[in-house]
């Protein structure tokens, strides 16, 4: 197991109303977290990490990136994604971006 490095810088795209946080090494992808936006909402989908990783906090760092993004957008998180959903349960001080 590998864990993220400072190396390992998380990077966010978006079309507008789908985008992606993502996790690159040796320009290959090995972690990702998609959602979709509707009505001051995003829902996040997926949570993805190279299986080889799996078990670091990559997946983690990734949710904290949505978190810090969502309130700087003024959003909330809507997790139909089971990974996110339990993160998001657990941690308290994401109450503020977790849709209810």
């Amino acid at each position: 197991m590998t864990e993220p490095t400072a190396e390992d810088p998380i990077q966010h795209q978006s079309d507008g109303h789908r985008g992606v946080f993502f996790i690159e090494r040796d320009g290959r992808r090995i972690a990702e977290l998609t959602y979709s936006l509707g009505d001051g909402a995003a829902i996040v989908d997926h949570t993805w990490v190279d299986p080889a990783l799996r078990g670091g906090n990559f997946a983690r760092r990734l949710v904290d990136a949505v978190v810090q993004w969502a309130r700087g957008e003024g959003i909330r998180l809507v997790p139909t994604c089971s990974y996110v959903r339990v993160v998001l349960a657990r941690t308290p001080e994401y109450a503020d971006v977790r849709q209810a």
